[in-house]
């Protein structure tokens, strides 16, 4: 029997690899995607709460989330898919000297990438969101084009139409080898076969390192565990996704917002130190920490009753910014890795970039991207809005 050639195989069948391989097909690439779960969108992108922010720190993640969030905010028009797509905004507030100086820092470089944010004193953020604690309050940004969707729909939505264009999916099937030959990538090797293939693409998330490593490479990729929560729907008070930067014993800032339809609140906490591994359960320990916090902020959240909780991983880099680029030592082994927990939002924008290297068609301004983002970089500091 012979043995089956793609023009790219996409490892990972998630919130990276699900648009990667979508747009390699858009562009005419016979494209293979290969999952080691039993349908699409069952790894970290299942856990992720929905948010969608082009408002970052770093260069590099504001122009790929600028490009996601112009392919949710279009999807229901251009594909007729209903992803829950909603423009709500991200509010960051400042109740203390330290967090306001970081914010009104930060400005300067949002806005010469293309953000629409501003600074907003106590006053107008009470206009914008009247249940915020008044004590304290010194001001804060406010982001109105960011925004949030349905990972599990819009999951579905890029599956769909990435099956439409002709991609191939391999699910419930594991990759244990990258073959190759004479540094280059001549094809891989799974649990149930193999395939021949001169492209990989490595978007595997929390397991993007064994991948590596399966093809005699490295990445520095190492999971860690996050809580996150939903209540039971509610009438509509809260626009923004809100995030509050102060660190507490156990953690270190935690973000929350009021979906679409029906209006459940979802929440999520950054843990202060991190767990590292890939326990997925949950705990008795978050709910408790997260509902203090967050009652605190907005007292009236007190009798909004808590449904579920669950547990994600963010693939995490030394240095809380993406890997993306092809392997200086493998010809055609491409990392597009390490998304930080960040992967929802970063997905598109990433898929779409992969798409170009892999096609030849990168402008300048991926050149930018790639520099900040390469394999080979130094992995100094960390991304301030993490």
């Amino acid at each position: 029997m012979s043995t089956a050639v793609y023009d790219a195989v996409v490892v990972g069948a998630g919130s990276v690899g699900l648009p990667a391989a979508m747009e390699m097909a858009e562009q005419g690439l016979k494209v293979l995607c290969i999952d080691q779960f039993a349908s699409p969108g069952q790894g970290s992108n299942k856990a992720a709460i929905g948010g969608i922010r082009a408002t970052h720190s770093s260069p590099a993640k504001i122009r790929l989330c600028l490009d996601s969030i112009r392919v949710f905010s279009t999807w229901k028009e251009r594909r007729g898919d209903n992803i829950e797509w909603f423009q709500s905004g991200y509010l960051f507030v400042a109740y203390r000297e330290e967090e306001e100086r970081i914010l009104k820092d930060l400005l300067k470089v949002q806005k010469s990438y293309g953000l629409n944010i501003d600074w907003h004193d106590k006053e107008s953020l009470l206009e914008l969101v009247p249940s915020l604690k008044k004590e304290g309050l010194r001001g804060g940004t406010y982001s109105p084009e960011d925004g949030s969707a349905s990972p599990q729909l819009s999951s579905h939505a890029f599956y769909q139409r990435a099956k439409a264009l002709g991609v191939g999916f391999r699910l419930g099937e594991r990759v244990t080898s990258i073959i190759r030959r004479k540094g280059k990538v001549v094809g891989v090797r799974t649990d149930k076969g193999g395939y021949a293939t001169g492209t990989v693409v490595n978007a595997a998330g929390a397991w993007a390192r064994q991948l590596a490593q399966s093809g005699g490479l490295d990445v520095p990729v190492q999971p860690d565990c996050h809580e996150a929560g939903i209540t039971e729907p509610t009438a509509r008070f809260l626009k923004p996704m809100v995030v509050d930067l102060r660190p507490e014993p156990g953690s270190r800032n935690y973000y929350f917002y009021q979906h679409g339809e029906p209006g459940q609140v979802l929440f999520c906490i950054t843990p202060e130190p991190q767990i590292l591994g890939t326990d997925r359960r949950e705990t008795s320990s978050f709910l408790p920490m997260i509902a203090r916090r967050m009652v605190d902020l907005m007292p009236r959240l007190a009798n909004v009753k808590v449904r579920r909780t669950w547990r994600g991983l963010y693939p995490n880099t030394p240095d809380g910014s993406p890997i993306i680029g092809p392997s200086p030592t493998l010809q055609g082994y491409i990392d597009a890795v390490g998304m930080c927990g960040q992967g929802y939002m970063l997905g598109p924008g990433v898929g779409a970039l992969v798409s170009r290297m892999v096609t030849g068609k990168l402008s300048g301004a991926d050149g930018e991207v790639l520099k900040e983002l390469a394999p080979g970089r130094e992995f100094g500091g960390t991304e301030a809005l993490k």
